[in-house]
């Protein structure tokens, strides 16, 4: 491997371990030779193993044509006060709709299935409510197995994005298990994408 192809982070990016899901925070300046777009986020390669960036981090990534625009700061560390606003509509779902909910969770992924959780049919119902004058939302989804190791981290992934739009205070997922998850319940493009067609 040649310096040309190593790629550097231009700034914190927080991440995802693959396959167990841990956060991380990748420093600036971190070294990584290969990257891959998968869905809504990037995958890079690096001495740390593999790790995912969302999208929303991608200026970070430093790797030429990402765009920019993609950009937002990274989240500083619990207890450090960047002086961010507060959340608080006035409206129940002032601000907020039910595309953008369903876009934003439409970038969560397993991370071990290509496909992200609403095409995989995992997302049953997703309610904005107001509460005390600011923006909730109720998430009931299922996991594919009652088994599966992963579900933690696939939930609090949901939980963040829809928490990162602007007019979301805060947002409770719920794993249930009525009605029980089947094949049936993906969209046609999820099972050509897993070749079940």
């Amino acid at each position: 491997m040649s310096e040309k192809d190593k790629f550097t982070l231009r700034r914190a990016c927080r991440a995802r371990l693959v396959p167990r899901g841990t956060k991380v925070l990748l420093s600036e300046g971190v070294e990584f030779f290969a990257w891959r777009a998968r869905g809504g986020e990037y995958e890079v390669f690096g001495l740390f193993g593999a790790a995912l960036i969302d999208a929303a981090d991608a200026a970070g990534i430093g790797i030429p044509g990402v765009a920019a625009k993609l950009c937002s700061p990274v989240q500083p560390p619990a207890g450090v006060d960047c002086g961010a606003p507060e959340n608080a509509p006035e409206e129940a779902g002032a601000g907020v709709s039910q595309d953008d909910l369903w876009n934003v969770a439409k970038t969560v992924y397993d991370p071990e299935i290509p496909v992200n959780i609403v095409d995989l049919g995992l997302v049953y119902s997703m309610e904005i409510k107001n509460e005390d004058g600011k923006n909730k939302v109720f998430v009931d989804m299922t996991l594919t197995a009652p088994g599966c190791a992963l579900g933690p981290v696939i939930a609090n992934d949901l939980k963040e994005k829809i928490e990162s739009l602007p007019s979301v205070a805060e947002a409770v997922v719920n794993i249930v298990w009525d009605p029980p998850w089947n094949q049936d319940m993906m969209s046609q493009e999820a099972r050509m994408t897993l070749g079940l067609l």
